[in-house]
């Protein structure tokens, strides 16, 4: 497993250009069939620096939502399974890089919040395409129209996170004690975003692939 650090505690791990760049680089080039993600001290993540983005003008600021998109949309589109642990705050762009991890665990202090309506914006990261997806419309306009924060309990009740635990990098070594190639796959068909008949012609022949590769595992399991 690989560990990837947000790692500006001074500033709750405010993500500038060069820090987007820098999470870009360490997800893509992980040889490793689980990331897992995780801020360094009491914040995840408070998402875009605000000193950067007050000195933004028109062109630039278009840039950099584009650059947090591709950030974004390269945790999404990584063949390691890519598992947020969120422990404390997790504000704005924190959470859209969050909603683009395969899996969101948060421990009891996580709280989460996309408070740019407050600032006259909204998120840009991918937060208006992903936060409905994933808890569906009614709970995505609420968090983004009215900049409220939930805590872990909530947000596990509106599907944002998957477990609430003390110890969510326990969950990624849960997940990464599993075969790597079965969790490539596994990712790649959840993600498949395909018509339904030719999601149904890669899964079956995805599975073939796993029989073939695994048959002999199986089969001792099978006789034990």
């Amino acid at each position: 497993m690989c560990v990837v650090t947000l790692a500006r505690p001074e500033r709750r791990n405010a993500l500038t250009p060069a820090g987007l760049d820098a999470l870009e680089a360490a997800v893509t080039e992980a040889d490793a069939p689980v990331v897992y993600l995780r801020g360094e001290g009491p914040a995840f993540c408070a998402g875009a620096d605000l000193d950067v983005v007050a000195d933004l003008d028109r062109e630039s600021a278009e840039a950099f939502a584009e650059r947090g998109q591709r950030v974004a949309d390269a945790i999404e589109d990584a063949d390691s399974v890519v598992v947020a642990g969120v422990d404390g705050p997790a504000r704005g762009g924190g959470v859209e890089l969050a909603l683009a991890c395969d899996l969101r665990v948060a421990t009891p202090k996580a709280t989460f919040a996309e408070p740019g309506v407050t600032l006259g914006l909204f998120g840009a990261w991918g937060g208006t395409v992903r936060l409905p997806r994933i808890v569906g419309e009614g709970e995505a306009l609420d968090l983004m129209l009215s900049g409220r924060t939930v805590d872990a309990e909530d947000a596990h009740r509106m599907g944002l996170v998957s477990r609430v635990t003390d110890d969510p990098r326990a969950v990624a070594n849960e997940i990464a004690a599993s075969d790597p190639e079965t969790l490539r796959v596994v990712k790649a068909r959840m993600r498949d975003d395909s018509p339904p008949a030719e999601q149904a012609r890669r899964e079956a022949a995805a599975f073939a692939d796993l029989v073939d590769r695994h048959g002999d595992s199986i089969a001792d399991q099978r006789d034990s």
